[in-house]
């Protein structure tokens, strides 16, 4: 008796119907998916609960948006993050927390998955950087950036000088390190200048930076350099119109340098800004009353007063005690 070859017995089987192919298996098991999305929503769980991420992952994908149920496309989500961070899979872990963020916006469950994913990823991508390029000057600004925040103040300048010195044209190290001696506890008179001349070798090199802008109108106003305050904080403001920060300070320039008519356009859009910043009203308070508006000035006092009572309910609540500042400015504007 001649013997069948078993891939045509196979094939002779499937296609008297008697088996399945795989093509039309998996087109059932789709169809099924398609009709049920619930039940295929659960098994997707039953894998990540056994640990099958490899096999669930795609599925668990798909289970996070499609069934009608809200708190097993919660629950599809949060296991779909947990598999593609356990299997390294950055680009479905960060669609499946866009895709949870989107959904189930200030729900706790997602911020503090949300926390955690974005904390490994970043804990992955340094560690890949510290080992595929650490000679790199990203490498290095990583370090600083680490040393900094640990207080280790001198080793943080030396990385930050080490990389100018390889790279003394890469954009946004002479503002780091400008601002870095800004922050430095205790420093040296000298240290303004220092970091003055940072931000100014940061606008050799980006012009368009607003925040060396910014430190550089601080930096003058503090002085009670109003021209050039005035000059920086402008440049500021159209590089960047949402630096709010910069609007105040400008307004205050203008006043130092006794322009209050100058100054209630800039400090108006500021308090349009934020509004529950008393020291936005109290400046205006001051630029109205100069410029002879006294109705106005009565008005912003008031509005001052408002957001102080906020300012201090909020401390109250938090549990805070109150520390010096705008808060205790006077309420009605100085002549």
């Amino acid at each position: 008796m001649k013997r069948v070859p078993y891939a045509s017995l196979v094939a002779l089987i499937v296609a008297t119907g008697l088996m399945p192919s795989r093509p039309v298996a998996a087109q059932t098991f789709k169809q099924a998916q398609m009709a049920d999305p619930t039940s295929a929503a659960q098994q997707s769980l039953s894998l990540a609960e056994h640990g099958k991420c490899r096999e669930g992952l795609q599925l668990l994908r798909k289970s996070a948006t499609q069934p009608a149920d809200k708190e097993l496309r919660l629950k599809a989500g949060v296991a779909a993050v947990r598999c593609a961070i356990s299997r390294e899979e950055t680009t479905a872990a960060v669609e499946a927390i866009q895709m949870l963020n989107r959904e189930f916006p200030h729900n706790p469950e997602v911020l503090y998955i949300t926390t955690h994913a974005y904390s490994d990823l970043s804990t992955r991508a340094s560690l890949e950087l510290a080992t595929t390029a650490p000679d790199s000057y990203q490498a290095h600004e990583l370090n600083a950036e680490t040393l900094e925040l640990q207080g280790k103040w001198d080793e943080a300048q030396k990385e930050y000088q080490a990389i100018l010195q390889k790279n003394a044209n890469v954009p946004g190290i002479h503002f780091r390190l400008g601002r870095f001696l800004l922050s430095r506890p205790n420093p040296p008179p000298e240290v303004a200048e220092a970091a003055r001349r940072e931000f100014e070798e940061e606008l050799k090199i980006d012009p368009r930076n607003a925040g060396a802008e910014y430190v550089l109108g601080e930096l003058a106003r503090q002085e009670g350099q109003w021209p050039g305050a005035e000059e920086h904080f402008a440049k500021a403001i159209k590089l960047d119109a949402s630096l709010t920060d910069a609007w105040l300070g400008l307004g205050i320039s203008f006043l130092g340098d006794g322009k209050p008519s100058q100054a209630i356009p800039p400090l108006e859009t500021y308090v349009k800004l934020q509004p529950g910043n008393p020291a936005g009203h109290y400046q205006l308070a001051i630029a109205y009353n100069r410029a002879g508006r006294k109705e106005d000035a009565r008005r912003e006092a008031a509005r001052q007063r408002e957001a102080d009572e906020r300012v201090e309910q909020e401390k109250q609540k938090a549990g805070s005690a109150p520390p010096p500042g705008d808060a205790g400015q006077p309420a009605s504007p100085p002549s």
